[in-house]
């Protein structure tokens, strides 16, 4: 075996790790092996032989590719929400890379938290990324956003706010909560009787992908059989405060639904999918 094979096997295995970070930072399975790749191309370019710590060198150039392509992604207002067809809202269209293993790891990762994370300026998401799920220290992430150790500390506070949140859960969001994932569960499994069960009987549904008005769907019965088998990619998320959910197939957002419970049953939902009324709403990770 030659020294560049060698280095290839040692890559290979620090492979796993590095499709990780750049997952969370990109949000985007095509991108995130792209941002691989790159630093392999990288590490083939410098001294291997001078890198003392592997690991920690990729870990630093895959991250650094993630803020330059986060921060050219926001320079020309590209967005997840806007990137798919509008025949991704029922399952549809394609993306690069291997569809099923993307939704696999969006699942795994967190569909809420992926896109609670869109949220968040740059720094801010490699900062969270970095130090709140992989640990590393606020001196080993400073250089890699070109600031301070302190100014990382408070990229990372502001980070942790708008992801999670400071308030107590509410006593209401637990019951809100069963009644939406019990609708959620039913949607997932075609489970006509239990989606209706999950329904106020003049539930009333207001979809705003309308060509100028909302669409309006009323009838727990009418609704049921719209949604059974659908809403595959949907997990529950704090939405202004009060439990929602959020759809995004692998990752990328498509629409939010608001929810209005009475006496354990699912009264009124909004879907809102316009990008503009979407970046209004305060969109948190629900505690477990």
């Amino acid at each position: 075996m030659n020294e560049q094979e060698r280095l290839a096997e040692r890559f290979e295995a620090h492979r796993p790790h590095l499709q990780a970070v750049a997952y969370r930072m990109l949000g985007s399975f095509g991108e995130a092996e792209d941002a691989v790749q790159d630093a392999w191309f990288r590490l083939c370019r410098a001294d291997a032989g001078g890198i003392g710590n592997l690991g920690g060198w990729l870990t630093t150039v895959v991250s650094r590719i993630c803020l330059d392509l986060l921060r050219s992604r926001k320079a020309r207002r590209e967005e997840p929400l806007d990137a798919l067809p509008p025949e991704a809202f029922e399952g549809g269209g394609e993306d690069r890379g291997d569809p099923e293993r993307e939704a696999l790891l969006a699942d795994s990762v967190g569909l809420a938290l992926l896109v609670v994370l869109g949220s968040l300026n740059p720094a801010e998401r490699v900062t969270f990324v970095l130090h709140d799920i992989f640990s590393l220290t606020f001196a080993e992430i400073a250089p890699i956003v070109g600031k301070s150790e302190a100014a990382v500390r408070q990229l990372a506070s502001r980070a942790r706010r708008r992801v999670r949140g400071t308030e107590r859960p509410r006593a209401d969001q637990a019951s809100d909560r069963h009644a939406i994932e019990a609708f959620l569960a039913a949607a997932r499994a075609g489970d006509l009787d239990a989606l209706v069960a999950a329904l106020d009987p003049d539930v009333v549904l207001r979809d705003d992908r309308g060509a100028g008005k909302p669409g309006i769907v009323r009838g727990a019965e009418t609704l049921a059989a719209q949604v059974a088998g659908r809403i595959q990619a949907a997990q529950t998320a704090l939405v202004n405060g009060a439990v929602g959910v959020v759809a995004a197939p692998r990752g990328r957002l498509l629409y939010v639904l608001q929810y209005t419970i009475r006496n354990g049953r699912i009264a009124e939902v909004d879907l809102i999918s316009d990008p503009e009324r979407i970046r209004r709403l305060d969109l948190k990770v629900l505690a477990e």
